[in-house]
């Protein structure tokens, strides 16, 4: 873990090797607990999460076949229904005190919204845009699809989870599920779009890029 920006009390850290997901909810429990803000940004080794909105149908194979495939299906209090993490996804989480910073649940999504526009062009040149029907990021030109998967929960004017871009992951993941309740067809990533030229590089001049822009506009 190296952290790489520490502004406004808000130290920044990213991990070089996978993180389980248990291991990141055990450590948001513990930061709201202790109101404790910090931003990370890791990769989770193959596994499904289902938020409170999370409809059965949209898990598209049995707990057995999760299991023999050695993917975990975890169910979370996030809003969002089911999306799925891989390794080779740019995975941020948030934990931001908006009571402290005076900060409403809705310009806290705006600010990340912008954070991760603004980052993801400066970083790869391509441009994303919102679905006001669905959350989440999506290519601009036809056919529109998901790059980027957004969940978040705030509990006690305290935010956790974030978002997941799709980098250099292979989606195969997605395919057992219907991602936010809709197809795994729909989604896309940074390697089927043909932007990563050297991604150790640019992944690290992205959560650069996201963490200051996300600060800077932070109260």
């Amino acid at each position: 873990m190296t952290k790489f920006l520490h502004r406004k009390g808000l130290p920044s850290y990213l991990f070089p090797s996978i993180v389980s997901y248990t291991r990141y909810v055990k450590f948001q429990e513990n930061s709201r607990k202790n109101r404790r803000e910090s931003l990370l940004f890791l990769e989770h080794s193959p596994c499904l999460t289902g938020g409170i909105g999370a409809k059965a149908e949209n898990l598209l194979v049995s707990l057995g076949v999760l299991s023999a495939m050695g993917v975990e299906l975890i169910t979370l209090p996030r809003g969002g229904d089911f999306t799925a993490h891989e390794p080779g996804q740019i995975v941020g989480y948030l934990q931001i005190d908006l009571k402290k910073r005076n900060l409403s649940l809705g310009d806290f999504l705006r600010i990340l919204n912008r954070s991760l526009v603004d980052s993801i062009w400066e970083t790869w040149g391509l441009k994303l845009e919102e679905n006001p029907k669905a959350p989440g990021l999506y290519t601009v030109e036809e056919p529109k699809l998901k790059l980027v998967s957004e969940g978040i929960f705030a509990k006690s004017y305290f935010t956790s989870f974030g978002f997941a871009l799709n980098a250099m992951n292979n989606l195969s993941t997605f395919s057992l599920i219907n991602p936010c309740g809709a197809k795994s067809e729909d989604m896309t990533s940074l390697q089927r779009l043909g932007k990563p030229v050297d991604f150790p590089k640019e992944r690290r001049e992205f959560v650069e890029s996201f963490a200051k822009t996300f600060i800077d506009l932070l109260p």
